[in-house]
């Protein structure tokens, strides 16, 4: 089916549109779509070649999931081919890199989908927990603070 026709017809969407439009900005919330915009050039359903990369399950690395372009439409289940990357960022987007551009899947999507799994590796690391400092303090020139005395029970005689 023609790419054009196609997002035409979820264009307005209701099922996939979100509520957090700001300035203009329609967010959308479809699969294989990189930056969750509303736009053609996006769009993991119009668009023949597509490309999206989520978390993956166990929390450690990416799932990188492209479209096939030699299945039939009628089986949507078969048109989608995942590839999960833990080895680290870096061979992460080499990989993804050497995938879109040497074989001209999508080259323009490039720079989104390197963005995209440095975020996600981003948010796996481990919270650092850092001691918390203490300011100088200036103690020249002032005396030092009076010990606070409890006062003394009084005991009563009967």
């Amino acid at each position: 089916m023609d790419p054009d026709l196609v997002w035409l017809a979820i264009l307005f969407a209701v099922w996939m549109l979100k509520n957090a439009s700001r300035n203009g900005v329609q967010l959308s919330a479809e699969r294989n779509n990189l930056t969750n915009l509303n736009s053609f050039k996006y769009s993991g359903i119009a668009n023949r070649k597509a490309i999206g990369v989520t978390e993956a399950r166990e929390g450690k690395g990416v799932v990188v999931s492209t479209k096939k372009t030699k299945v039939s439409e009628r089986k949507p289940a078969d048109k989608i081919h995942t590839v999960t990357l833990r080895r680290g960022v870096r061979r992460a987007a080499k990989s993804v890199t050497n995938s879109l551009t040497r074989s001209y899947y999508r080259p323009d999507l490039q720079k989104e989908t390197l963005a995209r799994i440095s975020a996600i590796y981003e948010s796996q690391k481990p919270i650092k927990s850092h001691p918390a400092k203490e300011g100088r303090r200036h103690t020249k020139g002032r005396s030092q603070p009076e010990e606070i005395s409890q006062p003394e029970e009084v005991s009563q005689q009967v």
